[in-house]
């Protein structure tokens, strides 16, 4: 079985990640149930803006969408600003709008494949960023489990970043670790009984 991260921080590589920082206990918790993780962070590729999976010359979104296709598994890992996902994010979702349409032996593509979302930041939003991304994800066909979700977040106010300081960390990798062991057990559950084709 296999899962996909993918980054959406503004950070290109190789700086450091907040959000890859938390996104990495769940990758953890999904290796520890025997899932193969590979790791993609967006902003390091060219992905056009646009509806379709593949908008052209330069556009690097198509081997995005390869990779979504080979796992069953989807991590969406987010900083909030302004209380809302990044604009990476947003560009993800843009361009995973065109999942609705493609299809597999009569299904909708990102049935039964399963995700779930990390978001981070040290200002408040995440159940906002959560839930928009879960409901955009939902629509494309995904199944998002109970509790397929962690955050840390630093509160009202500025101040330090989740590299910065531990705080709140324990409560944000217990969670993370119940979101791996949530996504992989729903995702063996998709596989041995598959939703059945519409009509």
């Amino acid at each position: 079985m296999r899962a996909l991260v993918l980054n959406c921080t503004l950070k290109a590589s190789p700086e450091r990640s907040n959000t890859e920082q938390l996104a990495g206990i769940v990758a953890d918790g999904l290796q520890r149930e025997k899932v193969e993780v590979e790791w993609l962070r967006l902003v390091d590729l060219a992905i056009s803006p646009g509806v379709t999976s593949d908008e052209g010359s330069g556009d690097e979104w198509p081997s995005v969408h390869e990779k979504l296709l080979r796992s069953e598994i989807l991590v969406v890992a987010t900083p909030t600003w302004l209380g809302r996902p990044s604009s990476v994010a947003q560009r993800m979702l843009e361009r995973m709008d065109a999942m609705i349409s493609e299809t597999d032996d009569g299904r909708p593509v990102a049935y039964n494949r399963v995700a779930g979302v990390v978001v981070t930041g040290n200002e408040d939003g995440a159940h906002h960023v959560i839930s928009e991304i879960g409901g955009a994800l939902g629509d494309i066909g995904y199944t998002i489990p109970g509790q397929a979700w962690t955050y840390w977040n630093r509160g009202p106010g500025p101040g330090p970043s989740y590299s910065e300081t531990a705080e709140g960390h324990d409560w944000s990798a217990r969670t993370g670790l119940a979101m791996a062991a949530n996504l992989a057990a729903v995702a063996r559950a998709l596989e041995a009984h598959p939703i059945p084709k519409n009509g």
